[in-house]
């Protein structure tokens, strides 16, 4: 039997889309709590965060965060 969605992510991976979700205010608020909550360095959470966004795993359990940030990526992407 299939298990759901977010039994199948990893702890780390549903914290990286749970802090995505939020909001962050002033400038360094996210990346100080990137460091404080989940123990990473920016650089590794973007590095895993984009992974994230192709892993059909992170859009059955995160439809709209998923989508909302690979509409951001392809036109980041599309700017370059």
């Amino acid at each position: 039997m299939d298990r759901d969605p977010e039994q199948r992510l990893g702890r780390r991976e549903r914290d990286i889309l749970g802090l995505e979700r939020r909001g962050f205010g002033g400038p360094g608020a996210k990346e100080r709590a990137i460091r404080e909550e989940l123990g990473l360095a920016p650089v590794r959470y973007y590095q895993l965060l984009n992974a994230l966004l192709d892993d059909e795993r992170a859009l059955a359990f995160d439809p709209v965060t998923v989508n909302r940030l690979r509409r951001v990526r392809d036109a980041r992407r599309g700017e370059r």
